[in-house]
């Protein structure tokens, strides 16, 4: 009986010096487990457990999980990381967006100020002329703004319609008065009349060219933007590889099955995970800084002839100047009209309208108030503070992986740290760089190439980055026409989510894709990683043993093995 009661004193000392001991290390599980709702209870065990079923978070030692809990682990881990790469997004995607909608709200303004200043300078200088053409001008700026905001116009032809329109009532009022309007019928004649005459000079080809040129610069601007969104969008959401997903549950919650809930990565060992999985990432770092260039680039040639501001807030003379014109040359003109229209019929007369060519030619010199432009809300002005801020985040893709581990993920200097194994002092295996090709050697996660949906958004930056440096480019076709992808989020990595991965009963709909190799990049990119948040350089360091494990650690590994012969003892009473 006494061999009996010694035997399980030996059996509880054998137990009592595991590391989930009182207070249980699966009890703090639990409630962490509980608190960022990763799964219901009843998929936690009672207490340690052998881990032999769990796919990536093995270990020699009991452990507190179980496979649906490590495949639950997993969902987490990916939502936690594209959480992460959204809020590190936030800030420049808010810039962005901000900036599109204040550079569209401007556009706005100045079209309405525009519109409105021509009426009032055709009101103060022709009279009753300027009420009939309220339309067309009204209708001129309402296609400028679409054509800004993206519609296919031709920029000749909106505005030849517009001179068209304005020659009948140009003729009408000032070549030609009467008592009464011209009729419908004569007025069509004068209207087809006017390309063939030529009433206004060479004022509409100027104006053509004038919108052509800083419209397509502002266009182009808020093309670029709206792709900057784009890109944020679209790597926002990155779609994980199944090798990916694995080192990140490795590395977020494998530490929690031994009991470790607080423990953080070890710096060199985040590294390796994040730059793994955000390798397709980093090859948008060189068409990223290129594109931010490129916008500054753009920004400085749109003065003069290519500064919309300028251009519309100058319309109203250019359309004094080219009423003017038609004026001077009335009987010219009006020579023309009676040879290919005959003499004017008019409507039957109700009331006198008659303006006489004195007083008109007297309000040519009416003096034109200059436009007030306000410095602080000019295109420029918004443009130049935009830039500037935009400028801080032209590194963001090529240091993104380091900003997350510094940042957020890993643990600090000097303090024991997760390797993916164990808790230890510091990691010993080699750091690898930014980038595709650099990731042959990471010994976290195997990159097997990039994302295709990365490979088509780095393709609409080089096809945006050659528009805003003026190229072109007879391949590529519109902005319009490269495949994003976007319509395909299920596109799919093959090997995704299966049974090994865990995540079939999770119901996350993992995806599945081809994966084409990407271009290799300059190797000037890789030098300039700097984010705008400071962090530190990890030089590359040999293959060893992992080294310093912590005393608890070894305690317990040594102590499990001494607990088969506990086991034994105890079948054997």
């Amino acid at each position: 009986m006494s061999v009996q009661w010694t035997n399980y004193f030996f059996f509880l000392a054998c137990c009592s010096g595991l590391g989930f001991g009182s207070p249980n290390r699966c009890d703090e599980v639990r409630k962490v487990f509980q608190l960022r709702q990763i799964g219901p209870n009843q998929l936690l065990p009672l207490g340690p457990r052998p881990g032999s079923d769990l796919q990536v978070c093995m270990s020699k030692n009991l452990t507190c999980c179980t496979k649906k809990m490590e495949e639950k682990y997993q969902v987490a881990a990916r939502r936690d990381i594209q959480n992460l790469l959204q809020t590190s997004s936030s800030s420049l995607k808010f810039l962005i967006s901000r900036n599109v909608a204040a550079f569209q709200d401007t556009f706005d303004v100045l079209m309405r100020q525009a519109e409105n200043h021509t009426n009032v300078v055709l009101k103060e200088s022709y009279g009753n002329m300027a009420d009939q053409a309220v339309g067309p001008v009204r209708e001129l700026f309402t296609d400028i703004g679409l054509f800004l905001l993206g519609s296919e116009f031709n920029v000749d032809d909106l505005v030849q319609r517009f001179f068209d329109a304005l020659f009948p009532l140009v003729y009408n009022h000032l070549i030609n008065p009467g008592l009464s309007d011209i009729s419908q019928g004569y007025a069509e004649c004068v209207r087809s009349s006017s390309r063939e005459v030529r009433p206004f000079g060479g004022a509409p080809g100027l104006l053509a060219d004038q919108i052509a040129r800083s419209g397509v610069s502002g266009k182009l601007l808020l093309q670029a933007l709206h792709l900057g969104i784009e890109v944020i969008n679209t790597t926002d959401h990155l779609q994980l590889s199944r090798e990916c997903r694995r080192a990140l549950l490795k590395m977020h919650y494998c530490p929690h099955c031994q009991g470790f809930t607080q423990s953080k990565p070890c710096m060199g060992y985040c590294l390796n995970v994040m730059r793994g999985c955000l390798a397709s990432m980093a090859e948008i770092d060189a068409h990223w800084r290129e594109f931010v260039r490129s916008l500054e680039g753009l920004s400085a040639r749109m003065h003069g002839p290519q500064d919309f501001e300028q251009v519309l807030l100058g319309v109203h003379t250019l359309l004094h100047d080219a009423v003017g014109h038609a004026q001077k040359n009335g009987p010219r003109l009006s020579a023309q009209v009676h040879k290919l229209c005959g003499l004017p019929s008019r409507k039957p007369a109700q009331s006198v309208s008659i303006q006489h060519s004195s007083s008109s030619s007297s309000r040519e010199s009416i003096p034109l108030k200059a436009v007030v432009r306000a410095s602080g809300d000019s295109l420029a002005v918004r443009r130049r503070d935009f830039l500037n801020s935009l400028r801080l985040y032209r590194t963001y893709y090529g240091g993104l992986a380091d900003q997350l581990c510094v940042s957020e993920l890993a643990s600090g200097d000097g303090l024991s740290c997760w390797n993916g194994t164990n808790i230890v002092k510091s990691y010993t295996l080699r750091v690898v760089g930014n980038g595709i090709k650099a990731q042959s050697t990471n010994p976290e996660v195997k990159v097997k190439g990039a994302d295709p949906v990365i490979n088509q958004i780095i393709d609409k930056l080089k096809h945006i980055n050659q528009l805003l440096q003026g190229k072109s480019i007879p391949k590529l076709g519109s902005l319009d026409q490269i495949e994003t992808g976007s319509g395909d989020t299920e596109g799919r990595y093959s090997g995704d989510c299966d049974d090994e991965d865990g995540c079939g009963g999770s119901g996350g709909g993992e995806n599945k894709r081809k994966v084409p190799r990407v271009s290799k990049l300059s190797p000037d990119v890789a030098g300039d990683h700097k984010h705008h948040h400071h962090h530190r350089h990890y030089p590359p360091a040999e293959d060893s043993e992992m080294q310093d494990r912590s005393r608890s650690l070894g305690l317990t590994g040594a102590i499990w093995v001494l607990i088969m012969p506990c086991l034994h003892m105890l079948l054997a009473l």
